[in-house]
């Protein structure tokens, strides 16, 4: 059984959800996330693409429900002692089997909470679920509950996270070994990806983003390979990976001379980050960190090239995204601020009209004495000489 957290860990965590199901008067929680599952059992698996379902009593043994190509990947890899199959039949649907098991397990007329927002849940599933339970229980939306209580972090979870971003660092100069006129898009990113494997870390919960020329100005990945140019610009982002755990970063690297636009902007992107650095205080709130970044770059007439949100918060997450929405630096975002919360900040500029782009972000974890980088990389600008 290959399980990253102790005994004790996981109990404190099915303590932490049984009160917040007390807290909230529900009799089950019917979990759908692949992270709550994680954080809960240990079960680890890209299985919830399929039908899967974690019945949840608290002071009960939780229950399974998933695929028979998981039952060893749960067996080995999380705490769970009760693990049902549903069976692969043309025209049936596995959602019946949660409500005859929740029947079984007495709990007509209860209180049931559902995990719906998350992948892990689609549309289709979840109006078959909802149909199901129409007549049979009180559903109650629960999809923050677990979300909540895996936003701040445990002393292992962020060991886990320092060593993710270590990982991050080397494979940033791994890249910029081979970033030089002529090279491939393709090399950059093995180099990236076998250097954080040899690391012992994990594939991340979607894709590097890698761009050059124009398509640096792109912050999402998308196929296709080019070579790099003498003059050039190349945008990387990335995160290291341990134990699913996430540490980001991002960063354009500029090959040959830098233009004025480059610099203009990198320093901008700068100021901003150290802003958001002062303003990551225990208290302050994610709508706190987009207002010190917007404040800086909108003085300088760089709104219309500017995102609407500067970062998000990080953990142990799963495709398609190593995202943790609502938990984003977003305008007027009222979410609070805690100690050993993990943040990834980005300052995004992307000027279209001239086509230059610029991004400088990294990771942090938060503390009552101010935020603590991951990353060991220079916020200056990355140049490679042509």
């Amino acid at each position: 059984m290959a399980l990253h957290f102790s005994p004790e860990e996981f109990a404190e965590r099915r303590a932490a959800l049984d009160a917040k199901l007390k807290e909230r008067n529900l009799d089950c929680l019917l979990i759908f996330a692949q992270e709550s599952m994680y954080w809960l059992t240990g079960f680890d698996t890209f299985g919830y693409c399929f039908f899967q379902c974690l019945i949840y009593r608290p002071g009960e043994e939780p229950i399974l429900l998933t695929r028979s190509a998981d039952l060893r990947q749960a067996r080995n890899t999380s705490n769970l002692k009760d693990i049902r199959l549903w069976m692969d039949v043309a025209g049936k649907s596995p959602v019946g089997q949660v409500k005859e098991l929740l029947f079984d397990l007495d709990l007509l007329g209860t209180r049931i909470g559902v995990e719906y927002d998350t992948h892990g849940l689609t549309a289709a599933n979840g109006r078959l679920l909802d149909e199901s339970l129409h007549s049979f229980a009180d559903v109650d939306d629960a999809s923050d509950i677990i979300k909540e209580l895996r936003l701040v972090k445990s002393p292992t979870e962020l060991e886990y996270v320092r060593t993710a971003g270590k990982l991050a660092d080397q494979a940033f100069l791994a890249a910029m070994e081979e970033i030089k006129p002529g090279a491939d898009e393709g090399r950059i990113l093995a180099k990236m990806q076998s250097t954080i494997f040899e690391g012992g870390g994990d594939y991340p919960a979607n894709e590097f983003v890698i761009g050059s020329g124009p398509d640096a100005l792109l912050c999402r990945y998308k196929s296709g390979r080019r070579t790099l140019s003498e003059n050039d610009q190349l945008t990387l982002e990335w995160a290291g990976v341990y134990r699913h755990y996430h540490a980001a970063a991002i960063r354009t690297v500029i090959l040959g001379e830098p233009t004025p636009r480059h610099l203009e902007l990198h320093q901008a992107a700068k100021d901003a980050m150290i802003a958001v650095e002062q303003a990551m205080q225990v208290g302050n709130t994610f709508g706190d960190l987009f207002a010190a970044h917007a404040h800086i770059l909108d003085d300088r007439g760089l709104m219309p090239h500017r995102l609407n949100a500067c970062g998000y918060s990080l953990g142990a997450r799963f495709t398609p995204s190593w995202m943790e929405p609502p938990y984003m630096a977003f305008k007027e975002n009222a979410h609070e601020i805690q100690e050993n919360m993990v943040l990834f900040m980005h300052m995004i500029i992307m000027d279209s009209d001239s086509e230059t782009a610029m991004t400088l972000g990294q990771t942090y974890i938060t503390h009552e004495d101010g935020p603590e980088s991951l990353s060991q990389l220079s916020l200056d600008l990355p140049v490679k000489a042509g």
